[in-house]
């Protein structure tokens, strides 16, 4: 069964960083056969991606509202995916989640999850 756990989450004050951590067991595939991405969601709102990166960890690309300040990395080897969040706001306070893609490339079909790690931030 697969298994996708996220870590790293807490409390912190606008203006500072936070890294996440994702860590994946359980694959009959390998982990590098899946894209990998990060997703927040407020309650009442739809989730909405932060950051995927492919296969290998040579593509990223980010959503609107956290470019510049997200940044997702893979450790292939480890089997572990990050997230960090720099410069960080009190609009980004959400439950953030880990996903794996059915695709290699990006991020459309997410299909495995985790079941989140929450961020809050405060003024």
């Amino acid at each position: 069964q697969v298994q996708v756990v996220e870590s790293g989450g807490g409390s912190v004050q606008a203006g500072r960083s936070l890294k996440v951590s994702c860590t994946v067991s359980g694959l009959k595939l390998s982990f590098n056969d899946y894209a990998m991405g990060w997703f927040r969601q407020v309650p009442g709102k739809d989730r909405e991606l932060v950051g995927c990166v492919n296969w290998s960890g040579s593509s990223k690309y980010y959503g609107n509202s956290v470019k510049g300040r997200a940044t997702v990395w893979r450790d292939n080897a480890k089997r572990v995916f990050y997230l960090q969040m720099d410069t960080l706001k009190p609009e980004d306070t959400a439950k953030y989640f880990c996903a794996l893609d059915d695709s290699v490339a990006d991020c459309n079909r997410p299909l495995y999850w985790g079941r989140g790690t929450q961020i809050t931030v405060s003024q």
